[in-house]
């Protein structure tokens, strides 16, 4: 089992993390064996598709914004989308929050400890249901992310691209799966895939495991998984249309609940079309004189790369109007960092020569 070599090495190298309740702690407090299990959720959503050194400073700030599950339940859901803004992916921000109204509303404040109840909770699926499961209850429950797919792939030596093999791969780190200190193993198995059998040039001679992994024997570990060619990824473009008032200030309106970016706050703009050049809005291109800065903005989401040329107007009307006429309202900078921009928005307002 990988667990009678992998665990010793987790109780002496584990990774000092803020969600965490490492054996270090434990045994300096044993009252305390298990980390919280809001602690758990928050982590594990913010982790999915972002990287640790990012997390850590947004999990800390939420925590601290909203201590409990309660709590962030009570909250604004602007609120909480502005304090993500940043981490991506906003729809977890969105599943977040009602997640919170459901643990909170539902089940008094306390998580399900089984994956199957779980899985009912938005923005819960399987992996996050089995982390949640081992990690905050100790449930046998076999946990398989990014790190644990590539350690498993080699210690079997699973030559099969991805992600068909992934089947394959959870079978097997299932039949790992200790019944004790399941917790322990799935985030040892973590730091193991983190630390040593990374991506590239794995540190396979201080591995805990290497004397029973078949890709070392075999002399492929660092070639394990295989992947299928990449996809390209489209290009779409669009027009960006910054307004400004005499006072400095910027019309910014909310993008619709459902869909990418949902619920975030944007520049208004036109069609984002893919594989053509940009289309003018006519609606918006009637309301003032515009001019176009220079270069364009580019951003990269999960499936398509964005370009987007920017145009700025001064507007002296009648700016309440226009406001209630695109269902925006008017922000000076200094209000920027309450508002939830995301990261692809931020960009445009400094092309645009505002801060954020």
């Amino acid at each position: 089992m990988i667990s009678e070599s992998l665990l010793p090495w987790y109780d002496k190298h584990a990774r000092d993390l803020p969600w965490r309740l490492s054996p270090r702690q434990r045994c300096a407090n044993p009252e305390r064996q298990f980390t919280d299990p809001y602690h758990v959720w928050l982590s594990e959503i913010m982790l999915q598709q972002t990287t640790v050194v990012t997390v850590k400073s947004y999990y800390l700030k939420f925590l601290d914004l909203w201590p409990t599950v309660h709590e962030l339940a009570a909250e604004e859901l602007d609120k909480v989308l502005s304090a993500w803004a940043g981490l991506g992916y906003y729809a977890r921000a969105r599943n977040l929050h009602r997640c919170a109204k459901m643990i909170s509303e539902d089940f008094g404040g306390v998580f399900p400890n089984n994956e199957e109840d779980l899985l009912v909770l938005p923005g819960v699926g399987p992996y996050t249901a089995a982390a949640i499961s081992a990690i905050a209850f100790d449930e046998p429950s076999t946990v398989v992310d990014g790190n644990v797919e590539r350690v498993i792939a080699r210690f079997y030596a699973l030559k099969d691209p991805l992600p068909g093999v992934k089947g394959q791969m959870k079978a097997c780190a299932a039949k790992q799966t200790p019944a004790q200190r399941s917790g322990d193993y799935a985030q040892a198995m973590m730091d193991l895939g983190a630390t040593i059998c990374t991506p590239r040039s794995p540190a396979c001679v201080i591995c805990p495991i290497q004397e029973n992994c078949k890709g070392r024997k075999g002399g492929i570990a660092a070639d394990l998984p295989k992947k299928a060619p990449k996809k390209i990824k489209p290009t779409r473009r669009t027009y960006a249309y910054v307004f400004k008032d005499n006072k400095g200030r910027v019309l910014l309106r909310r993008r619709p609940d459902k869909g990418l970016l949902g619920g975030m706050t944007e520049v208004p703009t036109s069609g984002w079309l893919e594989g053509q050049d940009p289309l003018l809005d006519p609606t918006l291109e009637v309301l003032a004189e515009w001019d176009s800065f220079q270069g364009i903005v580019k951003h990269t989401f999960t499936h398509f790369h964005f370009e987007i040329v920017v145009r700025s107007a001064e507007f002296s009307q009648d700016v309440s109007r226009l406001a209630k006429e695109l269902g925006a309202s008017w922000h000076s900078e200094d209000d920027f960092g309450a508002l939830a921009l995301p990261t692809v928005m931020k960009k445009i307002l400094r092309h645009a020569k505002l801060s954020t």
